[in-house]
């Protein structure tokens, strides 16, 4: 069939951009499971095993950096692809690359836009990837 299939973690604390993400994602055929907040996406992530997770930056609990982080610490997640959808201020995108990001979509977004970034990195084979603009590798496997 045409088309990446797959299934996506949607962490966002506002409930009408979880129902955009979901709606778009759903009717390309990508399975979406939704989190409030960092903490439940914790809670949740190991029981979903999703193929790609959106992370929105300001959420109560958990952010979306230190989500990505922990995600990033976790050999179980350390390869998961993490999109986050935000503002896309200089320091999220900073931030988000310290930590291991692997795409960043501003908000407000075209769907089409969201649908052709999830798709593209659900069908990447396994392994960290990042962005055309990509500096350098990731350079932080070192500690922990």
């Amino acid at each position: 069939m045409p088309g990446a299939s797959g299934r996506v973690l949607v962490v966002d604390d506002n409930k009408v951009i979880r129902q955009l993400i979901r709606v778009n994602l759903e009717l390309e055929g990508i399975e979406v499971v939704t989190a409030a907040d960092g903490a439940e996406c914790l809670e949740v992530v190991h029981q979903v095993r999703p193929d790609l997770v959106t992370l929105d930056v300001v959420m109560p609990r958990l952010d979306g950096l230190r989500t990505a982080a922990r995600l990033r610490t976790d050999p179980r997640t350390s390869d998961l692809p993490l999109v986050i959808v935000s503002a896309c201020s200089q320091y999220e995108i900073d931030s988000g690359l310290d930590v291991g990001v692997d795409a960043f979509l501003a908000k407000p977004f075209e769907p089409a836009e969201l649908v052709r970034l999830v798709q593209g990195l659900i069908a990447r084979p396994l392994g960290r990837v990042h962005g055309p603009g990509d500096a350098e590798p990731a350079a932080g496997h070192a500690g922990g």
